[in-house]
């Protein structure tokens, strides 16, 4: 669904820092804190992830997926497997 550092991503890209994330979603700052720490996909209760999704994308982030196109408009990043140096 959502990644830690693809949560750090948007809340840049918005420029909002944790507390500002937490109010817009109606989370605690320690639960933003806890989500965004993930490695991997993060892990957490259902109602909280979408929360989370629905106050970034409310805010204007396209959250993309992996191998997945991009559909909207506008400026924006998608981190890629970095290419090895021979």
């Amino acid at each position: 669904m959502i990644t830690g550092p693809q949560m750090r991503a948007a809340r840049a890209l918005i420029g909002i820092d944790q507390k500002a994330l937490a109010e817009l979603s109606g989370l605690s700052v320690p639960t933003i804190q806890r989500m965004e720490a993930s490695t991997g996909n993060v892990r957490g209760v259902v109602d909280s992830l979408t929360k989370v999704v629905e106050a970034l994308e409310g805010a204007g982030v396209e959250l993309i997926s992996e191998g997945a196109s991009s559909a909207g408009r506008g400026r924006g990043v998608r981190l890629k497997v970095p290419v090895p140096k021979p």
